[in-house]
């Protein structure tokens, strides 16, 4: 019971710190990124209409990933002077450090962009070899410390599938770097991925609190919850600041590492269901593309346009609009993932 109490105290301190450091951490830092002229360049071949947001601060990611560093440390130091360390903390590190690492990813891709002015970044072999590098490292630290465990759960029953340690490998890497790149490409509008990924996150922090007791997650998700509800309050329509790919890498690391710990890694086709549907309206655009090309000598377009959010922006959806609906179908496949349990 007391386990149970300091969990809940530490959690929503973490997500207070979080908040807080955000939303002080913005009025210095986005000026700063502004002298700097780190602003973000406007791909051509998107809705013209967001040429407009050309110049706009990117790189914004970092303002919420320092506010869950100084959170989770805060937590942690309080928590272990009063002799109350334990694996929890030790858990919910771990989880940030490689979700860090993935940020750090994003970092020199952001960097590549705005600063050496390539448009494209890190090429997709490159960020693909250092995805799934990191993911490797990932269960490799999990092994080490012997947390490593390869059940997964099977949704809408009890069952728990011990995957061959052979299977799991590839599997983990495979959704750790899917998760990430989906993410990614969601993060298309102001305000949506941090939207969506609010949501997620405070899913993951009732389900690992209530249902599994695996406060790392608890502890660990509060901090991502505090950070993305401060950084919206600056990326929310008409943004003043994007994550850049700095933010969007570490949410997709963090979202997929959550799911990981507790064993829900095919719940993430519910929780995450629109990172999914975006990642495959650009698979379905691409394939039908060049099926048409090669049959017919054009290429042809099953959407206006893709990640299908600027399909609906196409069709004459506000940005705000699409936020909503998306961060609303998101609460409800999250519940229906609840009870997938």
């Amino acid at each position: 019971m007391e386990l149970i109490k300091e969990m809940l105290m530490s959690s929503l301190l973490t997500l207070v710190v979080a908040l807080v450091v955000t939303l002080v951490f913005g009025p210095v830092f986005i000026p700063w990124l502004r002298k700097l002229k780190f602003g973000q360049e406007i791909r051509e071949e998107g809705p013209k209409w967001h040429q407009k947001k050309s110049g706009t601060p990117t790189m914004g990611g970092i303002m919420f990933i320092v506010a869950m560093a100084i959170a989770i440390l805060v937590t942690t130091v309080i928590f272990a002077m009063n002799g109350n360390f334990n694996t929890t903390y030790a858990r919910c590190i771990v989880l940030f450090v490689i979700s860090l690492g993935f940020g750090v990813i994003g970092f020199v891709d952001d960097y590549i962009k705005v600063v050496k002015k390539r448009n494209l970044g890190l090429t997709a072999p490159q960020k693909f070899i250092m995805q799934v590098v990191l993911a490797a490292i990932y269960i490799a630290v999990l092994y080490f410390i012997g947390e490593l465990d390869t059940a997964i759960k099977i949704p809408f029953t009890s069952i728990e599938w011990t995957m061959p340690i052979w299977l799991y490998i590839p599997f983990v890497m495979f959704v750790v770097v899917g998760v990430v790149n989906a993410v990614n490409l969601t993060d298309g509008l102001d305000g949506l991925a941090a939207s969506i990924t609010t949501i997620v996150g405070i899913f993951f922090m009732l389900v690992s609190y209530i249902v599994f007791k695996e406060y790392g997650v608890t502890v660990f998700s509060a901090a991502l919850i505090g950070g993305l509800i401060g950084f919206l309050w600056y990326n929310k329509y008409p943004a003043k600041v994007f994550m850049g790919d700095t933010g969007s890498l570490f949410l997709g690391a963090s979202v997929a590492l959550m799911a990981i710990d507790l064993k829900m890694p095919i719940h993430l086709i519910l929780i995450g269901f629109v990172y999914f549907m975006e990642t495959l309206s650009v698979i379905m655009q691409t394939a039908y593309f060049k099926y048409t090309k090669k049959k017919y000598g054009e290429g042809r377009r099953i959407f206006k346009m893709s990640p299908i959010h600027h399909h609906f922006e196409m069709c004459g959806w506000k940005e705000k609009k699409i936020v909503a609906v998306f961060t609303l179908v998101t609460v409800i496949t999250c519940a229906v993932a609840y009870f997938a349990i």
